[in-house]
């Protein structure tokens, strides 16, 4: 059940986590001292995730204690419309890569697909997404710990189309009533066959809201990455919406890893602001938070979102 803190719980030591949906017409959002505030304007809505060093979350959080910037300008206090404690269920997509490159790897796919659906709180749905020369959907959403028996029985094989199950993966997203949405990429991160471009994917994925999460499938131990290029495109989908690159593919770090991006998506903070640059030009935006004591934190955040077109 969501539920609203006083302004007396906030900042300390975190990292942050980001989401940003900008959203047009009336708008509803659960206000700090649990009003609802209607807005005729577009908003920015920020999804903020805090965690210690440790990965847990933070509760306690206040407004003043970051500062938000929009193509580098500081988003007036008076522009903020909305902060509150949200504490939600989500719905996820597990996107399992069954590419002719992943042979070697299924068996530890399956593994790292498992482990993300026992990190599932009650209230918490996923689907599970296959992708090599086509993206198909093998298990619809539910709260089902458990794998479908068919995702045993899969092959590798084919090309891969990552930034197509992506964007399926949002489409499907967008349909759920869930506040929180994330997308799970088991992958060895090279795209060899989609008829989309990454810039297509990242953009279906912030439209609806979503942060990627990406695990590495070629890392070959705990500690490193089996291939660059397959790290850096990995790790730039989650970098750009929010989300986490996790660089093994299996054993604790994984699962503490998962532990903690349920943690994060259960638990987050909502802030509502009016855009510092109104035009509907359909244009990007940067965004950029900084924290206004705590230098040794770290703060993670999507880079942006684009403009609404009219």
């Amino acid at each position: 059940m969501p539920r609203s803190f006083p302004s007396s719980f906030w900042f300390s030591k975190f990292s942050l986590a980001l989401v940003v949906v900008l959203c047009g017409g009336v708008s509803v959002v659960k206000a700090q001292d649990d009003e609802v505030v209607r807005v005729t304007t577009d908003l920015v809505v920020l999804n903020i995730t805090v965690t210690d060093a440790a990965g847990q979350y933070v509760p306690g959080l206040r407004r003043s204690d970051f500062k938000v910037y929009e193509d580098g300008k500081e988003v007036a206090p008076e522009l903020i419309t909305s902060f509150a404690l949200q504490e939600s269920p989500f719905a996820s997509v597990v996107l399992l890569d069954t590419s002719g490159s992943m042979e070697s790897r299924m068996s530890l796919g399956r593994s790292a697909a498992i482990r993300f659906l026992d990190g599932l709180r009650e209230e918490d749905v996923a689907a599970v997404f296959k992708f090599d020369t086509k993206v198909e959907q093998i298990q619809d959403f539910s709260g089902s710990r458990d794998l479908a028996p068919m995702v045993y029985g899969l092959r590798a094989k084919g090309m891969t189309t990552l930034n197509d199950a992506i964007i399926d993966a949002a489409d499907a997203l967008n349909k759920r009533t869930e506040p929180r949405k994330a997308i799970i990429v088991l992958s060895d991160g090279i795209d060899t066959y989609s008829k989309a471009s990454m810039e297509k994917a990242l953009d279906s994925a912030l439209s609806v809201g979503a942060s990627i999460y990406s695990v590495d499938m070629s890392a070959t131990d705990g500690s490193s990455s089996g291939n660059t290029q397959s790290a850096m495109i990995l790790r730039t989908l989650a970098d750009k919406t929010g989300g986490r690159f996790v660089a093994t593919p299996g054993g604790p770090a994984l699962r503490d890893a998962f532990a903690g991006i349920a943690n994060e998506l259960g638990h987050q903070y909502t802030l509502a602001y009016r855009p510092v640059n109104k035009s509907h030009d359909g244009k990007w935006r940067t965004l950029e938070v900084k924290l206004t004591h705590g230098q040794d934190l770290t703060v993670r955040t999507r880079k942006g979102y684009r403009a609404l077109k009219k």
